[in-house]
Order: structure tokens, then C-alpha cells, then sequence
């Protein structure tokens, strides 16, 4: 089990067999794998010679603190920047560039501006810095040309454009955003002024009827009903002089009658003196309560003199009658004129006071209908001011939302202009080169170090590729496993190899040479690395 163990060993890889193979076919591997390196190398001093210029343009921050003025551009810098790439490799601006430049006047489609543009756009190259929060600090700005000096200049002109780029693009996004801010302040404000002409229109309609003048309406409808009662009382005193004068004149008069008697004169004057003793128990009730220059003493105590002087000029012309009857009646025609005047000056005051009486009643009357109706008036602004208030809430709520969204959009429209001062003073987001164009003094294209070893890689996969063929197509025998693999039967005896001193020579001169040509081969490829690496 041992033994067919080994021999499995040994058929899965032959050492012998290998080194045999590298013997006999080290010259052909080495020859191609030069030649292979050589074509791909020298392939790489055969194509069209490209330098690239760079430069390294940094995202600067806003100079201005974020608390002090919030920029009213986009912070979506990748997208910005996709954006304006978009803006420098367009037609137009690569055409001028090309024509500026007088580029690509030899090549392939030199009059097909087109092709031109495309191939243009094919040799830029825009690369994103990131930080380690993957956002975007800086980018890479390069551009391939056979003239490391036209290479350097048209990088110098795409580094311009994005620099004045980004600032064009930012001052244009924020003034307009400014002025769309501004559009719709101006809407704001109008609408808020709609809103505010509803109000005061509403306002101007319902004057007394709003909840502001309930605590006023309340006080002046409490004014007004003490005015009213005190009508009232008033009118009920009137009423009660109406009656006592009325009464006294009706007295008086069946006094002056032909059958007056001093009986009748004297059954009226209690009737005075219980006016007078009632007036001024009313005079005492209001003095307790009022002072002298209240209207009502004032008037009560003139109404109680009156009153006086009637009761004594009704007692003075009773006691003149009675005193002297005689006198009275021969000269009668003599005092005619004298007592009907003595006598009519009490009656006239009585009428007087009766038709200033009925005239105070009337008056009274009319400003109790008056105040009546001014208490009915203040009732309804009081029964409306539930509906009013309702309504002047709707109004106000559509007020309020006017007025914050006008408020909001003023405060914003103020920060964005202040932002957009900052944007027109390049105060903002900016871009700053760091590492200038560059003059390349090597070229990025071919990389023939790079081909170098590409070239190694093909010519040892060539190399292999041709000792596989030749040895496929080799029907010698070289090892006794082959001549053993070969036989059906089993060996006996073995021939033991006769070396002659030419096969020995010949043998040396050959390793020898192998291993010259390897040498040589290994000094060319380094050597040619090396050139590649200087000359670049």
C-alpha cells in the first residue's frame, strides 16, 4: 500500500520529468519569453506619447459662521459639482477651449468638431477627494495631451472654469432664491392685508357688538336702568304732585265761589299742610342720601316753598275776608279789579305749577321711552356678542396664519439676503487651488515600466505556451518511467547510458550557453526596465 502510495506521489507531480523538460527546452522558453517582452515593450515606444497635467482644488468652508449667516445654497456638493461638470464639458465650452488652444489639429476627425469635443471630454479626468465621513473636501482636475505645456495650460482652464463656476452658480442660486423669498413675501403681505381689511371692515360693522365692549355695554346698560328708575321715581312723584295740584286748584276755586265759606277755605289748607309735611319727609329721605346741590333737593325744597307761599296767600285772602265783610261789599265795584288781581295771582301760580307739572310728566315720559329703548339697543349688542365673538375668531385665526407665515417668510427672506451678501463678497463656499496645473515631465501614457512587466508576463506566458507545443509534438522517450509506461511487459535488465567525451562536451557548451542566454535576457529586460523608468 506504501509503494502505490508513493506511486501516486510520483504521477501526481514527476520533479524528473519537469527538470528534464527545462533542460532540453530552456533555449526556446528564454528565446520566446524575450521575444514576447521585447514586442510589448517595444510596443510601448510606438504609441502616441500622452501627459497629464493635475491640480488639487479644496472645498473651503464659509468664512462666516453658520450661527451668524445660513447659506441659502444647496449643501449637496457632489451634486453641484456633477452639476458644473456637466456645465465645463459641454460643446460650447470645450469647443472654445479647442479652438482657443488649437487642439487636436492633426489627429484622426481633425475637422469634425464633434469628434473633437469627445475626444476631449475623453482625456479630462475629475476625481473626489473624501473624508473620512466620506464627505467631499477636495477633487482632482487633469487632463491628458501629447504637450506637457498645452497640458498644463488646458488644466489651467478647466481649473478656472470650476472656480468661476461654482461661483456663478452659487451667487445665481442664491439671489434666486432671494427673489423667490421676496415673490412670496410680497403674496404674504397681501394676503395679510386682505386679511387685516376683513377684520376692520368687521369691526367698523359690529362697533358696539364686540367681546371688547361687553365689560362697557355691561356698565353703560347698568347706567342707563339706574337712569331709567330714577325716571321712574321721578314720574311717580310728578304724578303725585299732578294729583295735589289738581286737588289744591279744584280747592282753591270752590273758594272763590259764591258760596265760599270760611269752612271750605279751611278744609284745604290741611290738604296743603299734608303736602307740605310729605314733601319734606321726601326732603329728609333724599338729604339723607344726597347733598344740597343735588338736582331733586334742590327742586323738592323749591317745590315745598311754593307750596308755602300758596298756603299763605290762601290764609292771608281768608283772614282779609273774614276781618272785614262790609268793606267788601259797599265798595265792591271800587276793589273789583283789585281782588280779582290779588285773587288770581294764587290760581295763576297753582295753573302754572299744574301745566309746568303735566309738562315735566311728559317729558319724563318721552325719556323713558328713550331710555327704554336705549336698554333694549344694548340688550341686543349684548345677545349678539357671542355671534360676533365666533366670528371675529374665524377672522382673526386666518389673520394669525397670514401674519406667522408673512413673519416666516420675512425672517427668511432677510437671512437669504444676507447670504446672498455673503455669496457676492466670496464670503461663501469657495474653491481654492492647492497644488497649481502641473508641468508633467514624464509621461502618463504609455507607463513603460508598467509595460515592462506586462511584456514579462506575456513572454513567459509565450515561453511556456511554445515548450508545451514543441514538447506535444516530441515523440521521443527521455525517462525510463516513459520507456516502462510503454512496454506492456516487465523489465529484466536495464542498459546503463554510454557518455563519450563529445556528449559530455556538447552537454556543457549547451548548459552553458543556457545559462548565458538567461543572463543576457535577465540583463536586457532590467536594463530596459531601467530605461522605461528614467526616460519614462
Amino acid at each position: 500500500m506504501l509503494d502505490q502510495l508513493e506511486e501516486q506521489q510520483s504521477q501526481s507531480f514527476d520533479l524528473e520529468h519537469y527538470l528534464g523538460i527545462v533542460r532540453r527546452r530552456h533555449l526556446q522558453f528564454l528565446i520566446t519569453m524575450f521575444l514576447g517582452w521585447l514586442a510589448v515593450w517595444g510596443a510601448s515606444w510606438m504609441l502616441p506619447v500622452g501627459y497629464k497635467s493635475a491640480t488639487l482644488i479644496l472645498v473651503e468652508q464659509p468664512t462666516m459662521p453658520k450661527d451668524y449667516v445660513t447659506p441659502n445654497v444647496t449643501d449637496d456638493l457632489q451634486g453641484r459639482l456633477q452639476s458644473m461638470t456637466q456645465q465645463i464639458v459641454s460643446r460650447t465650452r470645450l469647443l472654445h477651449i479647442i479652438d482657443s488652444l488649437d487642439l487636436y489639429a492633426g489627429g484622426h476627425g481633425s475637422n469634425n468638431p464633434d469628434a473633437k469635443v469627445e475626444r476631449m471630454r475623453k482625456d479630462i479626468d475629475i476625481e473626489l477627494v473624501r473624508d473620512a465621513t466620506n464627505h467631499v473636501t477636495a477633487f482632482n482636475v487633469s487632463y491628458l495631451s501629447g504637450d506637457p505645456h498645452l497640458a498644463q495650460q488646458v488644466t489651467s482652464e478647466l481649473t478656472n472654469l470650476f472656480i468661476n463656476e461654482n461661483l456663478e452658480v452659487r451667487q445665481q442660486q442664491s439671489e434666486g432664491t432671494t427673489k423667490f423669498l421676496e415673490s412670496q413675501l410680497e403674496t404674504a403681505r397681501q394676503n395679510l392685508n386682505i386679511q387685516e381689511e376683513k377684520i376692520r371692515d368687521f369691526k367698523g360693522q359690529h362697533l358696539q357688538e364686540l367681546p371688547a365692549q361687553q365689560a362697557s355695554n355691561l356698565q353703560i346698560l347698568a347706567g342707563v336702568q339706574a337712569q331709567l328708575q330714577a325716571e321712574q321715581d321721578a314720574l311717580s312723584n310728578a304724578q303725585q304732585q299732578h294729583v295735589y295740584l289738581q286737588t289744591l286748584l279744584t280747592q282753591y276755586r270752590s273758594f272763590q265761589g259764591p258760596v265760599s265759606t270760611s269752612e271750605g277755605t279751611q278744609s284745604g289748607l290741611p290738604v296743603i299742610d299734608k303736602e307740605i309735611d310729605r314733601l319734606k319727609s321726601e326732603l329728609a329721605d333724599l338729604s339723607s342720601r344726597y347733598t344740597e346741590r343735588h338736582p331733586d333737593v334742590r327742586k323738592l325744597k323749591e317745590q315745598i316753598a311754593k307750596t308755602e307761599r300758596t298756603r299763605d296767600q290762601l290764609l292771608a285772602n281768608w283772614k282779609a275776608k273774614r276781618n272785614n265783610p262790609e268793606a267788601d261789599a259797599d265798595d265792591k265795584s271800587a276793589t273789583q279789579s283789585t281782588g280779582n288781581l290779588a285773587q288770581a295771582t294764587p290760581l295763576a301760580q297753582l295753573q302754572s305749577q299744574l301745566q309746568a307739572n303735566e309738562t315735566e310728566s311728559k317729558n319724563r315720559q318721552q325719556t323713558l321711552a328713550s331710555l327704554q329703548q336705549k336698554i333694549n339697543d344694548y340688550q341686543a349688542r349684548l345677545n349678539q356678542e357671542p355671534v360676533r365673538e365666533q366670528q371675529l375668531a374665524d377672522l382673526t385665526r386666518g389673520y394669525d396664519k397670514s401674519k406667522a407665515n408673512y413673519d416666516d417668510l420675512l425672517k427668511k427672506k432677510n437671512e437669504s439676503a444676507m447670504a446672498t451678501s455673503m455669496e457676492l463678497l466670496q464670503q461663501g463656499e469657495r474653491f481654492r487651488i492647492i497644488d497649481p496645473p502641473s508641468l508633467p515631465l514624464k509621461p502618463d501614457f504609455p507607463n513603460r515600466l508598467k509595460f515592462c512587466g506586462i511584456g514579462l508576463a506575456v513572454g513567459l506566458a509565450l515561453g511556456a505556451g511554445v515548450v508545451a507545443g514543441f514538447e506535444m509534438l516530441d515523440d521521443r522517450l527521455y525517462s525510463e518511467k516513459e520507456i516502462k509506461d510503454l512496454i506492456p511487459a516487465a523489465v529484466i535488465s536495464e542498459i546503463p547510458v554510454i557518455v563519450n567525451p563529445s556528449d559530455k562536451e556538447n552537454a556543457e557548451i549547451k548548459f552553458w550557453l543556457g545559462w548565458a542566454t538567461a543572463a543576457l535576457i535577465l540583463a536586457t529586460i532590467l536594463a530596459g526596465s531601467a530605461f522605461s523608468y528614467l526616460r519614462g
